[in-house]
């Protein structure tokens, strides 16, 4: 590769990789300084191309490791788009939703690498409680950065919006690109128990950690779900329908 190369055609070379299945689910991605060296490229190029992967959910960060590369493809969160799109609420039948609580607080290390923030910066948080036919079935807390609510001040109010990503997304007039979605299990805390109605001594729930991705590479949100149940999966869904 020529000295001129930038991080677009280092990002779509690795694309391609992951796409053909030369690089697979859950291998580690060439370092840093082995993209530099390969590419002749400074640092900065190859974190921006490793940026851009990040934000299309193709890789992921990985403690102790490096980059990795994602998993598989689901179909549930596309669905409720359309469900937006089609009829204003991404809710389900006989499901509501409650608002428990707004406000901003520090991005811990969960949210703060899927926002691309440092650690402690002020974010956004909206938690809610989802019930099905009157009976919890889910806590989620959403996690917006400062540009989404400038445009959106409804998000600090304490009522629902319908689709708060979506009216985000409208605002700021760029469309939804990809989810990138980290399924994990672990023990509920005391206030997710009360929430859900769980009265077990230790009770095992699932994690959902969505990251939802704009067009422009922008995270309009990460949704932090928990609910009932166990398992450990990881998938990237599209959001941008170009009806191909």
């Amino acid at each position: 590769m020529p000295e001129t190369t930038g991080y677009t055609e280092i990002a779509a070379y690795y694309r391609q990789q992951i796409q053909d299945g030369t690089l697979r689910p859950g291998d580690t991605m060439p370092s840093l300084r082995q993209v530099c060296e390969r590419f002749g490229v400074a640092n900065t190029t190859a974190n921006r191309a490793y940026r851009v992967l990040k934000l299309e959910g193709l890789t992921l960060p990985r403690a102790g490791v490096g980059t990795v590369v994602a998993g598989p493809i689901s179909n549930n969160i596309s669905s409720r788009v359309l469900m937006h799109a089609s009829t204003g609420s991404a809710l389900g039948g006989g499901e509501t939703s409650r608002i428990l609580e707004v406000g901003t607080v520090g991005a811990d290390q969960l949210v703060a690498p899927r926002l691309d923030v440092a650690p402690g910066t002020p974010v956004h948080v909206r938690r809610r409680v989802v019930s099905r036919g009157g009976v919890p079935v889910h806590i989620s807390s959403s996690y917006y950065p400062a540009y989404v609510i400038a445009v959106t001040p409804e998000l600090t109010e304490l009522v629902s919006t319908g689709g708060s990503r979506e009216l985000a997304a409208e605002r700021l007039g760029v469309a939804q690109d990809h989810v990138l979605e980290e399924v994990t299990s672990r023990l509920a805390t005391d206030s997710e128990k009360s929430a859900l109605g769980l009265t077990a001594g230790d009770v095992i729930v699932t994690q959902v950690v969505r990251t939802v991705a704009l067009t422009d590479g922008r995270v309009v949100e990460v949704a932090v779900k928990v609910a009932g149940g166990s398992t450990i999966l990881r998938w990237s869904t599209s959001l941008n329908d170009t009806g191909n």
